[in-house]
């Protein structure tokens, strides 16, 4: 049922929703193993659709770890609502993702340490785009391993985020479509930012601790 909603709001909203289908579980593998979670991580996901993503995340990750998901389609965001609502771990947010530095500060969150997506940034206007790249880069941990990861029909994307100092990206063939799964990562291994200057590191959960 979940898969046939995804493909009937895909219909209504194609530029808003890019998949037919949920993802396989190659592809679900190769996002997340992007991601440490062998300790409490703020993440976030945008897009989830109806759930793939999110319910391997949710197997994974800490017990006290935090999730946000960011879902504007109205009937996903019902069906993602309903499906998660029993994990205190989870907040869905009926929101544009533009609205992550708010929605973190709202909680008392100082950073989110990764972002997940796969919404379609090859369809969005390039003002909104370069905003929300913006605003994914500042809200995430000042750490080498903090990382924004995408999954998308095409490379498109690595050309709009020479904020990140570095990136590393992967084909998923196991896929219909086939996937570019990239990293984008907050810092330099050496800790430096996009305009290399080096950033105090803090712990990868956002707290500020060593």
């Amino acid at each position: 049922m979940s898969a046939f909603l995804l493909f009937k709001r895909f219909l209504s909203r194609p530029k808003q929703i890019a998949y037919i289908m949920p993802s396989s579980k190659v592809l679900i593998d190769r996002v997340l193993t992007k991601i440490d979670f062998s300790a409490p991580r703020i993440i976030a996901e945008f897009g989830p659709g109806e759930g793939c993503h999110t319910r391997e995340i949710i197997r994974r990750m800490h017990p006290d770890s935090q999730l946000l998901l960011f879902e504007i389609d109205p009937e996903l965001y019902t069906l993602v609502s309903d499906q998660f609502r029993d994990d205190p771990r989870v907040s869905v947010l009926n929101t544009d993702a533009a609205n992550l530095p708010h929605e973190l500060a709202s909680r008392g969150i100082p950073y989110c340490d990764y972002v997940i997506s796969g919404i379609p940034f090859s369809t969005m206007e390039i003002n909104k785009k370069r905003t929300l790249l913006k605003r994914i880069h500042e809200s995430l941990t000042p750490h080498p391993r903090s990382a924004f990861i995408i999954y998308q029909v095409t490379n498109e994307l690595a050309g709009h985020c020479k904020i990140f100092p570095r990136n590393k990206s992967e084909w998923c063939v196991q896929n219909i479509p086939p996937m570019v799964v990239t990293a984008f990562y907050k810092q330099g291994l050496n800790g430096a930012s996009h305009n290399g200057v080096a950033h105090k590191e803090v712990a990868l959960n956002g707290s500020g601790k060593h």
